[in-house]
């Protein structure tokens, strides 16, 4: 009997100590997963915080220490013309190609979502396959393809805005597409069959009713659309020319020769713009489900 209740007591205080050796175990990893990921929060957002910094710098060529700090920067960028004109046709062909992904990618993620027919498979491939290309391998592509139509009609496309334009949908179609799907797929469907049992149109229930219930995602399509273009330096880098560039290219040609804080300050103001059209973006679409 005395065996029996040694051995049940063991057991017993065994069984109480697993437990508490769990819960510190899970506290510790818990607290060593969060350090974690704030450590790699801070190492990503180091680059963020010495460009803001040296945008600050009151010498013309940066150099640590700093030997002050002044914000004039922020207005002596803006006097260079190669940057205003970039920063203009910036906005400009995002803008376009921000609209014309939205016309060709909403009925093309309605028909991917809704629709069944052969080849969809292939087609949702298709669409989003720039989002795997290397974009120095798309600008070298349309490249020749633009030589050869000018080549061929006589008509110069390498350089003008149309052209930057057409090449800019390539970019914002795949997000426009992605975006848009993921909105449609997680709306309720039941108004739609109701309506098309009532007698409506497709393209009726379309634009009254669809639309507006996938509102969120054509917002949040059309912001992301607008940065994906806007950022772009890859692929823009064979279409432009002397009398057109963008500011992602002005900043590059511009470092080729100088390297001072005038480039920090623009870069500091194009992620103010880009982390903001960002959130934007996330409180219509929660970019983790897509992204």
């Amino acid at each position: 009997m005395t065996v029996v209740r040694t051995v049940s007591g063991s057991v017993a205080t065994a069984a109480a100590r697993r437990p508490a050796s769990r819960a510190g175990f899970s506290t510790a990893g818990k607290i060593s997963y969060r350090i974690s990921v704030w450590l790699v929060f801070l190492f990503m957002m180091l680059p963020v915080f010495f460009v803001t910094w040296v945008s600050f710098f009151a010498q013309n060529i940066i150099s640590f220490p700093p030997a002050g700090y002044t914000t004039d920067w922020y207005f002596r960028a803006w006097e260079n013309r190669d940057f205003t004109g970039g920063f203009i046709t910036s906005i400009q062909v995002a803008l376009f190609s921000m609209v014309a992904g939205l016309l060709l990618g909403a009925p093309a993620a309605y028909a991917l979502v809704r629709g069944s027919f052969p080849g969809r498979g292939t087609l949702n491939a298709l669409l989003l396959s720039p989002l795997i290309v290397p974009g120095i391998v798309a600008g070298t592509a349309i490249y020749i393809y633009f030589v050869q139509i000018e080549i061929w009609t006589g008509t110069r496309i390498i350089t003008t805005l149309p052209g930057l334009v057409i090449a800019h949908v390539m970019l914002t179609i795949p997000w426009t597409v992605r975006l848009i799907a993921a909105s449609l797929i997680n709306s309720d469907r039941s108004v739609e069959e109701a309506a098309q049992n009532l007698g409506a149109r497709s393209v009726t229930v379309f634009f009254r009713i669809t639309l507006p219930i996938i509102k969120p995602g054509l917002v949040a399509a059309a912001i992301f659309g607008f940065i994906a273009s806007f950022t772009d330096l890859e692929m823009t880098l064979f279409l432009v020319g002397p009398n057109r560039s963008t500011l992602q290219i002005a900043l590059l040609q511009y470092l080729e020769w100088r390297f001072d804080p005038s480039v920090a300050a623009i870069s500091v103001v194009q992620i103010l713009i880009i982390g903001t059209a960002l959130v934007l973006t996330d409180r219509y679409v929660k970019l983790s489900r897509v992204v």
